[in-house]
């Protein structure tokens, strides 16, 4: 049966887990936001061994597990390049790397959404590359995606009990150890889904209102 004297006793310490959770997950998702703008670019530059070695990445990442990559940043990198990362460093790189790959898709779907006549007279202005894309195209090209951001954002921080493998004391492993002191498995593990779920539901509407008010034809 429910024992509602352990819920209040281990809830203030899943909470505590909770902001590493959220920390790991809101760095991680500033990383991919920057890394995936970096490979949109890339895969759009005119220079041939960029954008091939961007679409390499994205292909290798994409095809292997997000967990085999984060065991791999913590556990290899050390042995073989002599780098030892944190566990929340690396949760962190591995977390944006992945994510990264798919946001790129994202940005390049918004900046071919930009009208060619916008990038033509950015050339008729003999505008150069940087302003180009800082005041034309990423102007008009981020807004739209915005609620996609958020989804991936939310597909994230559900992602993040992966980050377990690596000894990150995030909301998973949190459990686990309250599961291995106490014994009781309903409790704990309940109380995670249900602070995932407190988080990620309400997420996911603001998402879908965002969507409605930028993307109005999409969003019915």
């Amino acid at each position: 049966m429910w024992d509602w004297s352990l819920v209040a006793d281990i809830l203030p310490e899943l909470l505590a887990a909770l902001k590493m959770t959220a920390a790991a997950t809101l760095a991680g998702f500033a990383a991919a936001c920057v890394g995936g703008l970096v490979l949109a670019g890339a895969v759009r530059s005119g220079w041939k061994p960029v954008s091939w070695f961007a679409k390499g990445f994205i292909g290798v990442i994409r095809n292997t597990p997000l967990l085999v990559q984060v065991l791999f940043l913590y556990y290899s990198l050390p042995v073989m390049a002599g780098i030892s990362l944190s566990a929340f460093s690396a949760g962190v790189i591995g977390l944006g790397l992945h994510y990264s790959t798919y946001l790129a898709e994202v940005y390049r779907s918004g900046i071919e959404a930009v009208p060619k006549g916008q990038w033509e007279a950015a050339v008729a202005l003999n505008f150069p590359k940087w302003r180009t894309w800082g005041s034309i195209v990423l102007p008009q090209a981020i807004p739209p995606i915005i609620p996609v951001l958020g989804n991936y954002l939310i597909v994230m921080f559900k992602e993040t009990p992966i980050l377990s493998a690596i000894t990150l004391v995030e909301l998973l492993l949190t459990a686990k150890n309250i599961v291995s002191d106490t014994y009781r498995v309903f409790e704990p593990y309940t109380l995670v889904g249900l602070l995932f779920l407190a988080i990620s539901y309400p997420a996911s509407l603001l998402a879908r209102r965002l969507e409605k008010r930028l993307n109005p034809q999409r969003g019915k």
